[in-house]
């Protein structure tokens, strides 16, 4: 039984280099000052609706770590109930490593990303798939994508923290640069045709 809900990371052996490195006393603060959420929070629902992708961990019975990349539309990593975030699973390459080391290991983390904005969020957690609960498919699928759903994932959230945005480069998705550039382009359009007038052509 852990004493913190951030006691998922910080082991006796994480805490013996945080005393060593000396950040401990401030991160003993944290803990009793309430440590990390363990529910879904209003912000991290905020911070889920903007997100289209994040990076799921697990590792198999051996402890062999398996990162995967998952995308979709903006908010596709749902909010199921205020323990349990859902989303909807499709046909990939086949190779099955995630589902085979859940099988073996429910363990698994989520890391959330906003590159635009330098945020992140680690969440801990477990994972397992549902297959035969057509409601729940119906709730997680993404009307505007065509692919088949194969199975609901569900990760069930023992602990999450937000991380500081330190050395994070930022980055933007197409789908924010898009309006950017379509209004550089018709101000372009619009110079254009002013300088063609001030030319007389």
């Amino acid at each position: 039984m852990r004493q913190f809900s951030s006691d998922i990371a910080f082991t006796p052996a994480v805490k013996a280099l945080q005393a060593e490195k000396g950040s401990r006393a401030s991160y003993a603060r944290m803990e009793t000052g309430g440590s990390w959420e363990t529910r879904v929070t209003p912000e991290l629902e905020a911070f889920l609706a903007d997100l289209d992708m994040f990076y799921l961990g697990t590792a198999n019975v051996e402890g062999q770590p398996y990162i995967q990349y998952r995308g979709g539309t903006p908010g596709f990593l749902k909010k199921v109930d205020e323990k349990t975030l859902g989303f909807a699973d499709f046909g990939g390459n086949r190779q099955y490593i995630t589902l085979g080391n859940m099988s073996e290991n429910p363990q698994a983390f989520i890391f959330l990303m906003d590159y635009a904005h330098s945020r992140r969020i680690k969440l801990w957690g477990t994972l397992r798939v549902v297959e035969s609960d057509p409601l729940l498919l119906d709730r997680l699928r993404d009307a505007s994508y065509s692919g088949k759903v194969e199975r609901a994932m569900l990760f069930e959230i023992e602990a999450w923290d937000v991380n500081c945005p330190q050395h994070i480069h930022k980055r933007f998705s197409q789908r924010q640069v898009a309006p950017v550039i379509e209004k550089l382009q018709v101000r372009i359009t619009e110079l254009e045709a002013e300088l063609r007038q001030l030319k007389g052509d």
